[in-house]
C-alpha cells in the first residue's frame, strides 16, 4: 500500500488511498454504480492534496483560536487558496469574546508528539513569563507539599470547587504558577486544556498564572517529573477585544441568482488543540472539493463557507445567517456540513448523517442516494437527531443542512479519544482513505445538487 510521510513528523506515514474511480472502496460493501457526475468529482478528488493543506493548518499553524492571530493566520491561509483557485472570496468579521491561553516550554524541549498550549485563567497574571522547579502537590492538601515551594510550579489535581482555595495557599507558599490536571473523562473521551475561573478573584487577580491542561498533558508531565527533575516556563498571553471571521467564496458566475449550493466546515479549535480532525479535515475537504468543482458546469451556485469561532458556539454560522435577507436565505438548496470527516480511530466506521431536527432534508438525502452509488449504503447512519455543528445555524432558519462525519458506530456521541485534546494531530488523529471517500460523499452529492449543466 502506498504511504504519504509527514514533512516535519520524522517516522510518520499515513497509508493513502489506492483504489481508481471504479474499485470497490475500503469498507464499500458493494461495488460502484456510478453516474457520469460521480466520475467527475470521484476521480479528481485526491486526499494526499488535502494533506497538503492539512499540514499547515495542523502542523504549521496549530491551534486556531476564535478572534486571535493564529485563527485570523488560517483564515488568510484559506482565503488564498479560494482566490487563487479563481473564486470570489469575502472575509466577514464578528465580534467574539476575549482569549486566555498559556504556553508551556522545557529548556531542553517538551515532546514534540503534543502541542503545549494550554488555558490560561483571566484571574490570574497575564501577559507574564514565569520560570520554575516543577513540584506535584496533587490534590493540594497540607501533607502534600514539601516544605518549600518559594519560586516552584505546582501541579494541582483540579477540583472545581476548591479551585480558589487551591490557589490561593500556593500563592501563600510563595509559588511561581499553578498548573491544574484535570479530571479524567470516562474513555474514549479524555479532558480538553481549559481556562480556569477564579470568581473571587475577579476583581483582584491573583499575583501568579494559573493555567489549565488537557488530560493528555497532565500524564505527560507527570512521567517527565517522575524521571528526573523538570523545569517549566509558563507564558500567559490576553487576547481582548477579538474579531473573527468566515471566509466565504463563490465560483464566478456570469448571472446572480438563482438556487445556492453549499459546502461548509469550521477552520478554529479549541484551546491546546491542533485541530487535524476537528476540523482540518472538513476544512481541507472544502479546499479539494472546491479545487475539483471550480470549472464543473452547474446549474446552482456553489459556495464554499469556512466558519469561524464554531467551538465558541456556533458563533461564525450564526452570524453568517443572522445577515441573510429571507430571500437570500430561500436560495439556498442544501448545505453540506462537514465536521470530524478523517480520524483514523478503529471503531468510527460509521458515517453520521446528522440533523438538528432529526428529519431527512435535501442535503441528507443526496448523501444517502451518494452512498448507495458509492457502494456505502450499509455504513451510513439512518438520519439521527443530533444539533452541536453549523449544521443547525442553518435549520434553525428552516434552511435544508445537516453534518456529515464519521463516529463510532453506537452513537454520534462516540467520538476519538483525541478529539479536542492535543493529540488531535495527523499522525495520531487522520486516516486518508477516510478522507478520500468523504470527500467522495460530499462531492458527489454535492455535485449532483447543484445540477451538473
Amino acid at each position: 500500500m502506498l504511504t504519504i510521510a509527514l514533512g516535519g513528523a520524522a517516522g510518520v506515514a499515513l497509508p493513502a488511498p489506492a483504489w481508481a474511480v471504479g474499485d470497490q472502496r475500503p469498507g464499500a460493501v458493494n461495488p460502484p454504480a456510478l453516474t457520469a457526475g460521480d466520475e467527475r468529482v470521484a476521480g479528481r478528488v485526491s486526499a494526499e492534496r488535502a494533506l497538503w493543506h492539512l499540514q499547515v493548518l495542523s502542523q504549521g499553524i496549530g491551534p486556531r483560536i476564535g478572534g486571535t492571530r493564529s485563527e485570523r493566520k488560517a483564515a488568510d491561509y484559506i482565503s488564498g487558496v479560494l482566490d487563487g483557485l479563481g473564486y470570489d472570496v469575502t472575509l466577514q468579521p464578528f465580534p467574539v469574546a476575549d482569549k486566555f491561553l498559556a504556553q508551556l516550554e522545557a529548556p531542553r524541549g517538551l515532546p514534540r508528539d503534543l502541542c503545549w498550549q494550554a488555558g490560561a485563567s483571566p484571574h490570574g497574571a497575564l501577559d507574564v513569563k514565569v520560570r520554575g522547579e516543577v513540584v506535584d502537590v496533587h490534590a493540594g492538601a497540607e501533607a502534600d507539599y514539601p516544605a518549600d515551594v518559594t519560586g516552584k510550579v505546582l501541579l494541582v489535581d483540579y477540583v472545581a470547587a476548591d479551585r480558589e482555595a487551591l490557589v490561593a495557599t500556593a500563592v501563600a507558599r510563595g509559588a511561581a504558577a499553578v498548573i491544574f490536571l484535570p479530571v479524567d473523562l470516562v474513555e474514549p473521551r479524555r479532558a480538553a486544556a481549559f481556562s480556569p475561573t477564579l470568581p473571587g478573584s475577579a476583581t483582584t487577580p491573583v499575583p501568579i498564572p494559573v493555567v489549565g491542561v488537557a488530560q493528555a498533558q497532565k500524564y505527560r508531565l507527570r512521567d517527565l517529573l517522575a524521571a528526573g527533575r523538570l523545569r517549566l516556563t509558563v507564558s500567559t498571553v490576553a487576547h481582548r477585544g477579538l474579531t473573527s471571521h468566515n471566509v466565504i467564496a463563490e465560483r464566478r458566475r456570469k448571472t446572480t441568482g438563482g438556487p445556492v449550493v453549499m459546502v461548509s466546515a469550521h477552520y478554529d479549535t479549541v484551546i491546546g488543540a491542533p485541530g487535524a480532525n476537528d476540523d482540518g479535515s472538513g476544512t481541507v475537504l472544502c479546499l479539494e472539493l472546491a479545487r475539483v468543482l471550480r470549472k464543473l458546469p452547474t446549474e446552482a451556485t456553489l459556495r464554499f463557507a469556512l466558519w469561524g469561532s464554531e467551538e465558541q458556539g456556533l458563533i461564525g454560522s450564526r452570524y453568517y445567517v443572522s445577515q441573510l435577507p429571507q430571500e437570500e436565505r430561500d436560495r439556498i438548496v442544501a448545505v453540506y456540513q462537514n465536521d470530524m470527516v478523517a480520524t483514523s480511530w478503529d471503531p468510527a466506521t460509521r458515517y453520521w448523517l446528522l440533523s438538528f431536527t432529526g428529519l431527512a432534508n435535501r442535503a441528507t438525502d443526496e448523501v444517502t442516494a451518494a452512498a448507495t452509488r458509492l457502494g456505502y449504503d450499509p455504513r451510513i447512519s439512518p438520519v439521527t437527531l443530533r444539533g452541536s455543528s453549523d449544521h443547525q445555524s442553518f435549520q434553525e432558519a428552516g434552511i435544508a443542512a445537516a453534518n456529515f462525519s464519521w463516529r463510532g458506530e453506537a452513537s454520534p456521541a462516540l467520538l476519538e479519544p483525541p478529539y479536542h485534546s492535543p493529540e488531535d494531530t495527523i499522525a495520531k488523529n487522520i486516516s486518508l482513505e477516510r478522507l478520500q471517500v468523504s470527500m467522495e460523499l460530499i462531492g458527489s452529492a454535492a455535485y449532483a445538487t447543484a445540477g451538473p449543466a
